[in-house]
């Protein structure tokens, strides 16, 4: 294996495994922002022995091992008490070289020590966008650069952002574990929140040149799927994953070749992932089972299968998807999801119902500059063949939003709205 080889395998392993050494050293340490710094310690060592040394049979554990004796080294600095030396030695004991013998001890806690990591990076001390920022680079081992150029933002600001994270969990003592059951339902939606805001970005871009960013998207996946594993009984984790499944299941019939939106009901069926929704309808049934019918990620869920169970446009279950907006509106009120009921309900009982519930969400101040609004407004007024008041809206909805691509794709929508009426 040559030496390039070397480091494309150290810079895999880094993505798989930083989060295991970050979450299990700051279980020994508590200190996330530490963690951090002796995991990349241990990147380093590697970075400077496997090209002369060969890489290990089991690399992952000679890392686990690595971060172990760092760890101890420091608190042996900390001079702690005696006994918690001894049981942390004991832990280290005859792990001196890693190997398959001693993988069940090296992975013994990970799944706690993860789920720990996971609602540290997601605190309610830190910011939405330091969470954001904090769990990609904890949790996905993305790079700050990598960050920064996924949303669109300078790297100094990213980097800024996260080390005054790392700070504030220092500063205020936030505790590494997992918060105790009154707590819980309120952080683990502060968690999910998180995870489906990476996904978002990743699947509509908010701003720039492309209509999708599929890094987001699939780390969003990933850290969806950790999760589903380190909380197997909670509904509403089985919920989003499912939602985020479905939703992804379209990813390569939402862009035409010269990278242009596709929109849903346009998009060529036969270019869905149907493995991929198969994942996705079979997490849904297990939200379902373990009885999260009503939570706002399986709902969304649900009329996200809708979709995916319908092989033609035609086929689509409108009056199902109406009615799942319906109680969604209900258990999450928000002018966004009624803007959204009101496409279903434009397809389900005609655009004059859908153009009715949208002139009730003109003066929602959470909808004032959101492009779909007057984007909504003008398929609804197309479909109605009022297409002067159409093209205005399409217009003005290309001047609100910040995605080059979007924009062209409403101005190309006023335009033919234009020839139609010409």
């Amino acid at each position: 294996m040559t030496a390039t080889d070397i480091h494309r395998t150290i810079d895999a392993l880094w993505r798989m495994e930083s989060p295991r050494l970050i979450a299990r050293i700051a279980r020994m340490l508590g200190d996330v922002g530490l963690a951090e710094e002796m995991a990349q310690d241990v990147l380093v060592t590697a970075l400077e022995r496997w090209p002369e040394s060969g890489v290990p049979d089991n690399p992952a554990a000679w890392l686990m091992a690595a971060a172990k004796h760092r760890a101890i080294d420091r608190l042996r600095q900390r001079q702690l008490h005696q006994r918690k030396h001894e049981e942390l030695a004991y832990e280290l004991e005859g792990q001196t070289v890693a190997g398959p013998d001693h993988d069940d001890r090296l992975e013994d806690d990970i799944g706690d020590d993860l789920l720990r990591l996971v609602f540290v990076s997601c605190h309610p001390v830190l910011s939405t966008e330091s969470q954001v920022a904090l769990t990609l680079r904890l949790l996905g081992g993305l790079s700050t650069e990598e960050i920064a150029r996924a949303f669109l933002q300078s790297e100094p600001t990213i980097a800024q952002r996260i080390v005054r994270a790392k700070r504030t969990l220092t500063q205020k003592q936030v505790a590494f574990e997992v918060p105790r059951k009154p707590d819980l339902e309120e952080r683990l939606e502060s968690v999910l929140g998180v995870i489906y805001l990476i996904f978002n970005e990743g699947y509509s871009a908010s701003a720039g040149d492309d209509w999708m960013r599929p890094a987001l998207c699939e780390e969003a996946l990933r850290l969806g799927r950790v999760l589903a594993g380190l909380m197997p009984q909670a509904p509403e984790v089985h919920g989003l994953l499912a939602l985020m499944e479905l939703q992804a299941s379209r990813a390569k019939a939402r862009t035409a070749a010269d990278g242009a939106p596709v929109l849903l009901l346009e998009q060529d069926r036969s270019r869905w992932d149907r493995l991929q929704i198969r994942r996705g309808l079979v997490a849904l049934e297990r939200a379902l089972q373990l009885g999260g019918a009503q939570g706002a990620y399986t709902l969304q869920a649900a009329i996200a299968a809708c979709h995916a169970r319908a092989l033609r446009a035609q086929d689509t279950d409108w009056p199902r998807i109406a009615a799942l907006y319906e109680t969604l509106a209900e258990v999450m009120p928000s002018p966004v999801v009624e803007l959204n009921r009101a496409v279903a309900l434009g397809r389900a009982t005609g655009p004059a119902a859908g153009l009715a519930l949208v002139e009730t969400l003109g003066d929602e101040p959470l909808l004032r500059g959101y492009p779909q609004l007057p984007a909504v407004r003008g398929d609804l007024l197309e479909q109605l063949g009022r297409l002067q008041e159409a093209r205005h809206e399409f217009e003005r909805a290309a001047t609100l939003t910040n995605n080059a691509r979007e924009r062209t794709l409403m101005l190309a929508r006023a335009q033919t709205c234009a020839e139609r009426s010409a």
